[in-house]
């Protein structure tokens, strides 16, 4: 708990946070909504962030084009049917279902949805009916959505589709959630990798939240190695002419049901790649706080910018002939932006986007903007530069006291324990259900290496051993790691038995799997079971 004073001069009683989201909200409140306020950010950006804003589940957005598996993605999660879920190869959800966690199976539609002052949604109310009437929440109970919820959106349209009007903003709509969601995953189908028109705009339209982005290459088993190796290449150059950013997307490649897989060479690496999606999904709960943070961050730095755009625009404003300048200024918003960049010192990439604004400005009234406010801006920075850091100190406290916040039910049960976990019997884990020790199947060829290092009282040396260890070329560091498993007595040297666990576990390393933290207790020599 921390609790800190005003600084502005009067006294004041001192604030106290009880947790993240507390603090979030107050000192959104207090020091960055009356800036926002003064210069239009609402008008410009995006609406005003509320309540259940701050309160609300961490929140995964699928975007896609129809029939790459978003709805079945979904069910393939939750291991359940959800209210409204309909699926197959046409584009069949022509909805936003928002999936949420409730007592009972149920639909709200969205024009009450959005006067629910505890659901998330009450400023998607400016998209207008014909997005309300497309926007519904499936509420179920359901063990996944008591950690997350889902929203599934409508496929993205391709070819003579892509030119009949959904009636409202599509892109923009999706912007909205992109602001607001933990994590966004774009679903591709191995076998249609065209970017529609709308595709691409979509994709532009999130393009300042790439670090929420992750692409998942679908239906990944219906093609052979090598077709799949061209498709993840086509796919790549693909993204890289949207996206435009040097570094790359996280792209997770796999078959996403419970169907048998039709080409089953690949299921290793489909496997792989499941549990590394499914770990990115359930650190989102413990995550939760932490991003809500850095957007709340990102928020203030645009308006710090907007106001600075708004007052610059005000101060050029003159007594007459206002809209001639007013057309003139909108005209040369570029140079107003390095102007502010060169006395702010502010990063370019922290500008809006300059013909977004410009269109905007256009229908905007000059003489309603304000001038620049010392201490609107003095209360922000003091929240970026003290605030902030403080409530840095109190993520970490509470990501400590809760370590095992994670989602679970669903698909995330099914392979953590038991045999069908991902890489069970495999590696240091060969042998876990055997027996016999599963070193002594390869110990005789291990002992003839032993015996030729001449050992003394049966036992060999650091210095013997390392000589024959370092023939694998394995890195020091690793050849180390090795030895302080293999050397289960702690003595300093290796014994028969001991030995062959350490080649053994070199083996394991030099077969690309990666070596236990500890010695498992399938890999104890029967010799030194029972020893402390």
């Amino acid at each position: 708990m921390f609790s800190w004073a005003n600084k502005n001069g009067r006294k004041k009683d001192p604030e106290l946070f009880q947790t993240v989201t507390d603090g979030l909200r107050r000192l959104y409140r207090t020091k960055l909504f009356p800036l926002e306020e003064a210069y239009r950010f609402h008008d410009f950006h995006s609406p005003a962030l509320e309540d259940a804003d701050f309160d609300n589940k961490p929140m995964v957005l699928l975007v896609g084009q129809y029939s790459t598996g978003k709805t079945t993605f979904i069910r393939h999660l939750m291991e359940q049917d959800f209210p409204g879920m309909r699926i197959g190869p046409e584009p069949t959800t022509d909805c936003f279902i928002a999936v949420m966690h409730g007592e009972q199976d149920g639909q709200i539609p969205g024009n009450a949805l959005v006067v629910d002052p505890k659901k998330p949604f009450r400023k998607l109310n400016a998209f207008g009916n014909a997005f309300l009437n497309r926007f519904i929440c499936a509420q179920m109970p359901n063990a996944v959505l008591e950690s997350i919820s889902i929203i599934d959106t409508p496929g993205i349209l391709s070819g003579e589709k892509q030119r009949i009007s959904r009636g409202y903003d599509f892109a923009a709509v999706l912007e909205w959630f992109a602001e607001r969601v933990d994590r966004i995953i774009l679903l591709f189908d191995a076998h249609k990798l065209d970017i529609s028109d709308e595709f691409s705009e979509v994709i532009r339209a999130l393009k300042n939240h790439e670090d929420k982005m992750r692409v998942v290459l679908n239906k990944a088993d219906q093609i052979g190695t090598q077709q799949l190796m061209r498709v993840y290449g086509a796919l790549m150059w693909s993204l890289g002419k949207i996206i435009n950013t040097p570094e790359v997307v996280r792209v997770y490649i796999g078959s996403f049901w419970a169907q048998p897989l039709l080409v089953p060479d690949n299921r290793k690496l489909f496997e792989a790649e499941e549990q590394d999606l499914f770990r990115d999904i359930q650190s989102l709960p413990r995550n939760a706080a932490l991003r809500k943070l850095n957007d709340l961050i990102k928020r203030a730095r645009l308006a710090k910018v907007q106001a600075y755009i708004i007052s610059s625009l005000k101060k050029e404003m003159p007594m007459f002939g206002k809209e001639n300048k007013k057309k003139e200024l909108i005209a040369n918003l570029g140079e107003i932006y390095l102007k502010i960049e060169k006395e702010q010192q502010i990063s370019p990439g922290d500008f809006p986007k300059l013909s977004k604004m410009q269109e905007i400005l256009a229908g905007q009234d000059f003489a309603k903007f304000q001038t620049i406010k010392p201490k609107l801006l003095e209360a922000v920075e003091d929240m970026l530069a003290n605030d902030i850091a403080k409530l840095m100190t109190l993520v970490r406290q509470e990501e400590a006291a809760m370590p095992s916040q994670s989602v679970k039910g669903g698909a995330f049960e099914g392979t953590m324990n038991g045999p069908f976990g991902h890489g069970y019997g495999e590696g240091a884990g060969e042998g876990i259900d055997d027996l016999e020790w599963v070193v002594g199947r390869d110990k005789p060829t291990y002992d003839e290496i032993f015996y030729t290092l001449s050992p003394v009282n049966g036992k060999v040396s650091g210095a013997m051993a390392k000589r024959e260890m370092v023939k694998s070329k394995l890195p020091n560091t690793v050849l180390g790691k090795i030895w302080k498993l293999a050397d289960v007595d702690g003595d300093g040297f290796l014994d028969d038995d001991e030995f062959a666990l350490a080649n053994h576990l070199i083996k394991v390393k030099l077969e690309g799997h990666e070596l236990p933290a500890e010695l498992p207790e399938h890999l104890v020599p029967p010799s030194k079971r029972g020893q402390e």
